[in-house]
């Protein structure tokens, strides 16, 4: 045991598996933890009603050696009286447990709670890890969100600075910051962003897509379907034109009558919605294997949806091939303007279509959908069937003149 320095910290070397505790002279229970993935962090050890407890007081460099052997004072001033520090003392405001805070109170009741936690956890948390949120400063936030607009993700750069901008106008609230980073900065990339209009419109593009759905995945999972479990996830994406988050967060019991029944909590626009499932869709489905008695149709835990779509596409990108080349830039929300389109060529109208994707916008915006209450739904079963069966065209390669007739009365 050695009394500890910022320039001792710095020196000291990571294991190569495991931690090791380097524990601080004259402060009992005070350590630096090293961690094989190259952390450093501080620690107080102790007792409390005779069990060993272990509460952390920061990531160095960010919380430096002075500040976390002020956490430890004041720990021990709590221990004094009792009490449980974990309980009564407070920890350093990092940007993780600000966070956390901020995702509980303010965003708790929020739908889209889930997917702002998911965002900040991978575009943010990694690089402010362990760092006090007080010394995250206007050019550090700036140069994290450029970073995201620089890699083309220009939408999810002004999501980040959204939501991003609402937590640090609420730690300015309750005290933890002095100021906004994020005040008065424009939004990111008002001048790039470019609409969409890609779409799998080829039939060779779209099927290269299907037939590499069935190479990727993980393999193990008893009458697991060929490609589990992104495989047959992204071939009902298809088959249902449904979005991403819907299939990929399904449940058994959302499955009902020949459907998928969605509750508002479930969709995009906050209204239910009922996706027909077409024969070929019903075959997929009862191919699936089921995960222990877990609720979730598409996962490996059984405890919660499946994750990992990013690395699927990559996949994807690797396999789906046209003429022995990759298929140009494309994303999985790409499905949904394919079948509108294709659906628009079987000639489906475009109220069923824009029923079939789930819209409230379009031809039932404004006093139309007040007045207009007609859901469409044997239209989208209609629909969704003559698509099925023109997706059993293109994958089987068969020529376009054999394009059920029965769609163009949908």
């Amino acid at each position: 045991m050695r009394s500890l320095t910022t320039a001792a910290i710095e020196r000291m070397k990571v294991p190569e598996r495991g931690q090791i505790d380097h524990f601080d002279k004259g402060y009992p229970g005070f350590a630096v933890r090293c961690s094989y993935g190259g952390a450093k962090t501080f620690i107080h050890v102790y007792r409390h009603h005779g069990k060993l407890k272990r509460r952390s007081l920061g990531r160095f460099p960010s919380v430096t050696l002075a500040e976390a052997r002020e956490a430890w004072r004041r720990n021990r001033n709590v221990l004094e009286k009792g009490e449980d520090p974990t309980r009564v003392a407070p920890m350093p405001r990092t940007f993780e447990a600000v966070t956390a805070e901020w995702l509980k109170r303010d965003q708790g009741g929020n739908r889209t709670a889930a997917e702002v936690a998911r965002l900040i956890a991978r575009e943010a948390a990694p690089a402010w890890q362990g760092r006090l949120i007080a010394t995250i400063k206007r050019p550090d936030v700036l140069s994290l969100i450029d970073g995201v607009v620089d890699s083309g993700r220009i939408p999810t750069a002004q999501h980040l600075h959204a939501y991003l901008h609402r937590l640090f106008r609420w730690s300015v609230g309750r005290g933890y910051i002095e100021q906004n980073p994020l005040a008065d900065a424009d939004k990111p990339g008002k001048d790039k962003i470019v609409r969409r209009d890609r779409k799998l419109e080829d039939d060779a593009e779209l099927a290269a897509v299907w037939h590499a759905t069935f190479k990727i995945g993980e393999a193990g999972i008893e009458g697991a379907a060929a490609g589990w479990p992104f495989g047959p996830l992204i071939r009902l994406l298809i088959l249902t034109a449904a979005r991403c988050s819907e299939i990929g967060a399904l449940r058994w019991p959302e499955i009902v009558d020949n459907a998928i029944s969605l509750s508002g909590d479930r969709t995009k626009n906050a209204e239910p919605r009922l996706i027909p499932l077409s024969p070929a869709s019903l075959q997929l489905i009862e191919a699936l294997p089921r995960i222990g008695d877990s609720q979730f149709v598409f996962t490996t835990t059984g405890e919660r949806p499946v994750s990992g779509r990013s690395g699927a596409k990559r996949q994807l990108d690797r396999l789906a091939l046209v003429d022995g080349k990759p298929l140009k830039p494309w994303r999985l929300h790409d499905f949904r303007r394919t079948i509108a389109t294709r659906m628009q060529k079987l000639g489906i109208g475009l109220q069923v279509i824009e029923a079939v994707l789930g819209h409230i916008s379009g031809s039932r915006a404004g006093i139309v959908g007040v007045y207009q209450q007609h859901r469409f739904d044997p239209e989208k079963r209609a629909a969704l069937d003559a698509w099925a069966v023109e997706v059993e065209r293109i994958v089987s390669g068969k020529s376009a003149n054999v394009i059920p007739l029965r769609a163009a009365h949908v």
